[in-house]
């Protein structure tokens, strides 16, 4: 490993040369405090920043292994520091002149969330941050004195204010560390209790605006129905009352406007721990929970839907069905059966987003077209099925569809943004009505035997991509080898929606509960990877994705770059969400 002094010697020696002379600072760097890795220099000012990393011992960094000693501890304990290293790079950025992108100091932003990130990690010896720098440049002229500003000026006061823990506040690192805990404690309490999902008295549910998700200034703090207010005693907040949605099927209704879909958004959300002053913080939801939604156009490969659909007038095989172009009802169909498949305990829907042929058909529509001629089996129909003999749980809401009441645990009405339990009164008006039983026969949940496309042998043999002409990606030496060939396809992440593969792009603007960006990019990693290492091999999807959170769990979200430097930004995504993606690939 090279010293410091020695980078300082080469950024002389390249003093306004020709821009590719910053490549011959590519290297490890001893600074004594920490470690500075030029892990990939950019090809000229205006191309994307080069990539750098910090590396410091866990012990020199100095924060109690007490907060290390678990995954969330970890995270939020990451979490915190990415903050903190960003607010101060902020006020360097673009202090350096140049060209282009001269002078940037770009890192993570995160969001309201807490995500385990490639761009700031504890590994079992040390703390890395990685972050990227636009190396300065006058025209395509090496601008070395301005880089030394950021090398040895700007970035050690970042590194010396927010990378060690003596110099961080230990009442704010010990919050947040111990609200990790307290929201880990009531996630892990949830199903012992027989809930669905936990939302805390006084939580902010709304949001600034439809594009800022924090918290909206004098909004109504939410308060638990007493009927449905649980205390829990937390390790480090101690007593805490909210409202404990029940397992089973939770309806909730209310008017126009009253605050219904803020709440079904906010226990979407509450799958992620969320930081301090969200407003959210303990709201908690079971992180298995999937929200559902139709999805016209999408593309479906080989799911059994015969749960919800059968004979199709063409004469499909809705056993095994695929489609580039889905309605709104079988794409709703084949979400359901996909999370089942991805080890979903809960479904959130809302019924504005839903195909309505798919959610109820009533009794006049069933007077007029007989049930041998609708191959549609409504979800209303297999609901309480879903619950009673899958375990599945739903919580839906609805604002014109009253069947539903029928098969309700629970009924919440939202008024004004207060929730009200209503369950005793529905049953009353249910007593003045005709009974009705929503059931259909045929209950079997899909043995999730599919192979995946990614790893099947005929798609291997077509060129791995399931057409013939496609590139091949095959395997090396098994799940981990290194791949025969090392030329990677080529991934672009398009915002938080989408990304792209060899020019493919995969839509993920549906899947509401990926939260940012640096996640939709890991999934380009993973599907990637996938491609790369698991060609030909026949697994099922579930083992295809079991292989990959093992890698992950074993080596981190780094494991997945097979290359000399890892992306500054990636996030974890929720099993969930690989299943989505790979099943829209």
């Amino acid at each position: 490993m090279k010293q410091a002094s020695e980078l300082e010697q080469l950024l002389r020696s390249i003093d306004h040369k020709g821009y590719p002379a910053y490549k011959s600072l590519a290297g490890a760097y001893d600074f004594k405090d920490y470690i500075l890795s030029i892990d990939h220099v950019q090809g000229d000012p205006f191309a994307s920043p080069s990539r750098l990393s910090l590396l410091i011992g866990r012990r020199r960094a100095g924060f109690p292994e007490a907060f290390l000693d678990a995954p969330h501890k970890r995270a939020a304990l990451a979490d915190y520091i990415l903050r903190c290293f960003g607010r101060a790079v902020g006020r360097f950025t673009f202090q350096a002149g140049g060209s282009g992108k001269s002078g940037l100091i770009g890192v993570s932003r995160p969001g309201q969330e807490v995500l385990a990130r490639t761009a700031c990690e504890f590994t079992p010896s040390d703390l890395i941050v990685r972050f990227e720098v636009g190396f300065p440049a006058a025209g395509r002229t090496v601008l070395a004195g301005e880089l030394k500003k950021i090398l040895f000026d700007y970035l050690p006061q970042c590194v010396a204010s927010s990378l060690f823990y003596r110099a961080l506040p230990a009442s704010q690192v010990q919050q947040a560390v111990h609200l990790s805990e307290d929201q880990h404690y009531i996630r892990e309490a949830l199903s012992g209790l027989g809930l669905a999902a936990f939302v805390a008295d006084g939580s902010i549910l709304p949001r600034e605006s439809g594009v800022s998700d924090r918290p909206m200034q004098k909004a109504i703090p939410f308060v638990s129905p007493d009927s449905l207010a649980v205390t829990l005693s937390l390790p480090h907040r101690g007593p805490l009352r909210g409202m404990g949605i029940k397992k089973g099927i939770t309806l909730i209704a209310g008017g126009g406007y009253h605050g219904k879909s803020t709440l079904l958004k906010a226990l979407e959300r509450g799958v992620y721990d969320h930081i301090a002053g969200d407003g959210r913080e303990y709201v908690i939801t079971d992180d298995t929970a999937v929200k559902l939604r139709a999805e016209d156009g999408r593309k479906i490969t080989g799911v059994d839907i015969s749960l919800f659909i059968n004979d199709l007038p063409n004469g499909s095989d809705t056993r095994r069905f695929s489609t580039l172009d889905a309605s709104g009802s079988t794409s709703q169909a084949a979400a359901i059966v996909e999370s089942l498949e991805a080890s979903c305990r809960l479904f959130l829907i809302d019924e504005d987003t839903s195909a309505t042929n798919f959610m109820v058909r009533d009794a006049l529509m069933q007077q007029v077209i007989s049930k041998k001629k609708e191959p549609i089996t409504p979800f209303l129909d297999r609901a309480r099925d879903l619950y009673n003999r899958a375990g599945v749980s739903t919580i839906l809401v609805v604002g014109s569809c009253g069947s539903y009441f029928y098969i309700a645990d629970t009924v919440l009405q939202m008024d004004s943004y207060r929730a009200l339990d209503i369950t005793d009164q529905v049953a009353e008006v249910l007593k003045t009505r005709k009974p009705e039983t929503f059931h259909a026969d045929g209950f079997t949940i899909p043995s999730f035997q599919r192979i995946s496309p990614l790893t099947s042998k005929v798609n291997q043999a077509s060129g791995g991509s399931g057409r013939p002409g496609g590139r091949s990606f095959r395997g090396g030496q098994g799940g981990h080898g290194a791949p025969s060939r090392q030329e990677h396809a080529k991934l672009k992440t398009l915002g938080k929606t989408a990304f792209s593969i060899d020019k493919e792009t995969v839509d993920l603007r549906y899947v509401e509960q990926l939260v940012d960006s640096e996640q939709t990019a890991a999934l380009s990693y993973l599907l990637r990877y996938a491609k790369e290492h698991y060609a030909g091999k026949n697994l099922t999807l579930t083992a295809l994705v079991d292989a990959l959170e093992g890698l992950i769990r074993e080596k981190g979200l780094p494991a997945l770059c097979d290359s000399s430097y890892v992306p500054t930004g990636l996030a974890l995504p929720r099993r969930q969400e690989i299943f989505a993606c790979f099943n829209r690939y």
